[in-house]
């Protein structure tokens, strides 16, 4: 009887410490269980070089969503970036994205400038105003062989 206690213990023990391994996975990951909440927006961009899924969407510095995907649009060759925008938060249809770096490692996110319009995003909507990304490298080259 001694043996079966025992090992039902160690089973359990077990079992915990797989959930506590699941949920800090799903937590640090910062992944989306089951779809998630909020809605999904879309803007094109001309570069989007250094930006990541699940990397954060800012207003006025405040973290509203996430990066859902990045995709490149046959016809225009743009960069098309998904972004999954927290519920409660209304975005107007005059809204500008912008790529932006945080910090000195180089993280790139997306920095969304409220618009003054009355008219909202719903779910699908589009962002039509962008800036990308400031590429340094190119930037960098450009001064050194003479093509400022």
């Amino acid at each position: 009887m001694e043996k079966y206690r025992k090992e039902t213990l160690v089973g359990c023990f077990v079992l915990a410490g797989l959930l506590c391994v699941a949920y800090l996975t799903i937590n640090l990951g910062r992944m989306e269980v089951m779809g998630g909440d909020g809605y999904t927006v879309r803007a094109k961009f001309a570069s989007v070089a250094g930006l990541r899924t699940g990397a954060d969407v800012e207003v006025a510095g405040v973290p509203i969503g996430r990066v859902a995907g990045i995709a490149l649009e046959q016809e225009t060759g743009a960069a098309v970036v998904s972004m999954r925008i927290n519920p409660g938060v209304a975005l107007a249809e005059d809204t500008i994205a912008s790529v932006k770096t945080a910090g000195l490692i180089g993280d790139k996110y997306i920095k969304l400038s409220p618009g003054g319009g009355d008219e909202t995003l719903t779910d699908g909507g589009v962002i039509a105003e962008t800036e990308s990304a400031v590429d340094l490298e190119e930037l960098i080259s450009k001064y050194i062989f003479g093509n400022v």
